[in-house]
């Protein structure tokens, strides 16, 4: 299925049932008085976290959600039933904004966690609540209120513990493929991935963690060139940042030059999300001799002034793979979550 993180919606709460206005007429009570009943209230609209579902896709073909409104009163103190709340699955990880006025709303991001988005509307007063001393026979009442209506913005960001950053044709999909069971498209083109790709990286038999493949970003990523721009935001959620480095470009690019653009893009788009802990990965370390890959480390290092963990790897052969995946496991367990 074709991942889709954004949606725009409109969703209509009920509105509340009218008042009754209604005298009692029975056999032999000649003074009956005013006994209408109220309204019920109406249907609120509630966004629900689930993870049964993983993309927005369902709110591309409905667009507007209507909960249902309240019954009007009755005579003989009856009171209307109130409307049922209408509430909208949408997946783990998800935010809301109003689009009229940009005010951010909430963000679902555990099972069952829910968000009022349109309150239903007000019941409405039968002329039972009217009646007084000096006024037995009111005919006053009051209608239901009309329930809120927005126009919401839903935009998912994937919740993963690690995050894939590199240049296009790094390997980062290579990489998911080999520790994880997602199965993302590998070719050898720039951009293969056009779509975020979660995968469970498993370390032993009771350990796992996230691991988000972002699309290849480019020099201008946070300015909305190539395709960088739409998933930069998935990587605010991970707890680490995985930036995998082809060693020895095919096109002869320099890697020190590629990581700094990276960067640059990261500081541009959210110094918050350049803060995180990244950790240097140098990928298709089997095209090189041994001498030959740590010679070009320490160099790339060097020249970045590099004090954070490094790793090489081979995702195509597996090889160093495990030992990182056993790192970050370890890393993880010891950083506090945080949404």
């Amino acid at each position: 299925m074709k991942f889709v993180d954004e949606a725009h919606i409109r969703v209509e709460a009920g509105k509340g049932g009218n008042g009754s206005c209604s005298f009692r007429r029975e056999k032999f009570i000649p003074f009956g008085g005013p006994d209408g009943g109220d309204g019920g209230y109406g249907g609120s609209v509630i966004l629900r976290a689930s993870s049964r579902i993983n993309t927005l896709v369902e709110f591309r073909y409905q667009r507007l959600h209507k909960a249902q409104n309240g019954e009007s009163g009755h005579g003989r103190m009856c009171t209307g039933k109130d409307g049922q709340n209408l509430i909208l699955p949408v997946p783990i990880g998800t935010v809301i904004v109003d689009e009229d006025t940009d005010e951010w709303l909430g963000d679902l991001v555990e099972e069952g966690q829910e968000l009022c988005v349109a309150k239903g509307g007000r019941r409405g007063l039968g002329n039972l609540h009217f009646k007084s001393s000096t006024n037995r026979a009111p005919r006053q009442t009051i209608p239901g209120e009309l329930g809120e209506t927005r126009n919401l913005k839903l935009e998912l960001k994937v919740l993963a513990d690690v995050g894939l950053l590199g240049m296009p044709n790094a390997g980062k999909s290579t990489f998911i493929s080999a520790v994880s069971n997602a199965t993302p498209k590998i070719a050898d083109y720039p951009f293969t991935t056009l779509h975020p790709h979660l995968g469970v990286a498993r370390v032993g038999e009771f350990q796992s963690f996230v691991v988000a493949d972002i699309p290849g970003l480019i020099k201008g990523a946070a300015e909305g060139a190539g395709l960088g721009v739409r998933f930069l935001k998935h990587l605010s959620r991970t707890r680490f940042l995985l930036h995998l480095v082809d060693i020895d470009p095919i096109d002869g690019s320099d890697p020190v030059l590629s990581i700094q653009q990276i960067w640059a893009e990261l500081e541009k788009f959210s110094p918050e999300l350049a803060n995180k802990p990244r950790w240097l990965v140098f990928n298709k370390v089997d095209l090189l001799l041994a001498e030959e890959v740590q010679a070009k480390i320490d160099t790339i290092l060097a020249k970045l002034n590099w004090q954070g963990p490094v790793f090489s790897i081979s995702a195509a052969l597996r090889q160093g793979t495990e030992r990182l995946c056993q790192k970050l496991m370890q890393a993880i367990q010891e950083e506090p979550q945080h949404h």
